[in-house]
C-alpha cells in the first residue's frame, strides 16, 4: 500500500527517490496531471528529468515505469516543470497548479509496412498497440498501450493523491495544452480514473440522455466522421467515457459493445434522485426536442 509521509514523498513497495534540481518554489497542488513519457524507458526519462540544462529544463514529480516502479524526484509541495505552456479552468501555467506524473510509454506510432514503429526507432509489438481515434480529433492512428500494472498503479497515486491534497480534479496532458500536447492519449483510461479518483458515487457512470429526436453517434469527435451505428433515438441514455468540451465518447446503455462520438449539444444528464428507497431517474433540465437527426 503506498502512502505519503510528512516530507511529501511517497512511500511504499517499489518506490525509490532520485532528487531532482529543476524544481520551482513551493506548491499547493489544485490538479494530478497525467502524462506519458514518449520515450524509450523510464531509466532514460528519470535521467532526462534530473538533468540540468542551461535552458529547457524538465522535471515531475513522479515516473512510473512498465513493471510498476515507481521514481520519485520532487516533494509533492514543490513545484516542478512538467506542464509547460498551458491553461485550465482559468489558470494559467500549471506548472504552480499541480503534482505531475510520468508514465513510461512511447505514446504515437508510426506504421512502416504491418510494423508499429516508437519515434526513436523501436518496434512496439502488435500485442502492446491500441489504435484509436484521439479525443481531441484526427484519424484513426496506433498509440503504445499501457501495461495492466501502470493503470492500476495510476488509480491507486490518483486515489491517494486527491485525498492528501484535496484535489480538483484528474486531468491529461493534451487537456491542459490542448493542440500543443497529445499525452497520455487514448490507451490510457483517463476519464474512469479521474472519476473512482474523485469518489464518484458508487463509481457508477455517468448518465446522459439524447434530447434530439434522433442524434448521429460517430466513430470520431467531429462530423466529418461517419455513424458508427444508426441514430439514436430520444430518451436513449448513454453512458460518458471521454468528456469533451464540444464532443464526447459515450456507450450506449445496454449495448456494451456501441461506443461513439456525440454532440454535447443534444444530450443532458441523467440525475439519480432516491425517493422512498427507490431510485428514480429524473432529467437534469428540460429542453425542446429537436426533430431533425442531429450530429
Amino acid at each position: 500500500m503506498l502512502k505519503i509521509d510528512s516530507k511529501h514523498r511517497l512511500v511504499g513497495e517499489h518506490v525509490a527517490w532520485q532528487a531532482t534540481p529543476n524544481v520551482g518554489g513551493a506548491l499547493a497542488a489544485r490538479y494530478l496531471v497525467m502524462h506519458y513519457t514518449a520515450g524509450s524507458s523510464a531509466a532514460s526519462a528519470i535521467a532526462t528529468l534530473t538533468t540540468k540544462k542551461t535552458q529547457g529544463n524538465a522535471s515531475a514529480h513522479l515516473v512510473l515505469a512498465r513493471d510498476g516502479a515507481i521514481t520519485q524526484l520532487a516533494p509533492f509541495n514543490v513545484v516542478t516543470w512538467h506542464a509547460g505552456i498551458s491553461q485550465w479552468d482559468g489558470i494559467v501555467g500549471l506548472n504552480n497548479a499541480s503534482i505531475g506524473i510520468e508514465i513510461d510509454n512511447a505514446g504515437l506510432l508510426s506504421r512502416v509496412g504491418r510494423k508499429f514503429v516508437a519515434w526513436f526507432g523501436r518496434e512496439i509489438p502488435g500485442s502492446e498497440v491500441m489504435v484509436a481515434v484521439h479525443k481531441h480529433g484526427g484519424p484513426e492512428r496506433p498509440w503504445h498501450a499501457y501495461t495492466a500494472v501502470q493503470i492500476e498503479r495510476c488509480l491507486e497515486l490518483a486515489q491517494l493523491l486527491v485525498q492528501r491534497y484535496g484535489l480538483a480534479g484528474v486531468i491529461g496532458h493534451d487537456d491542459i495544452a490542448r493542440g500543443r500536447k497529445l499525452d497520455p492519449g487514448p490507451a490510457f483510461p483517463l476519464a474512469s480514473i479521474a472519476a473512482r479518483a474523485l469518489g464518484r458515487e458508487d463509481d457508477a457512470p455517468v448518465v446522459y440522455a439524447v434530447t434530439a429526436e434522433t442524434l448521429n453517434i460517430r466513430t470520431g469527435p467531429d462530423a466529418s466522421f461517419p455513424p458508427a451505428a444508426a441514430p439514436l433515438p430520444r430518451g436513449t441514455r448513454v453512458e460518458l467515457l471521454e468528456p469533451g468540451s464540444r464532443w464526447s465518447k459515450v456507450e450506449v446503455a445496454g449495448l456494451t459493445d456501441l461506443e461513439g462520438w456525440v454532440n454535447n449539444r443534444f444530450i443532458e444528464r441523467v440525475k439519480v434522485a432516491r425517493q422512498r428507497g427507490t431510485p428514480q431517474e429524473t432529467r437534469a433540465s428540460k429542453k425542446p426536442a429537436r426533430r431533425s437527426p442531429r450530429n
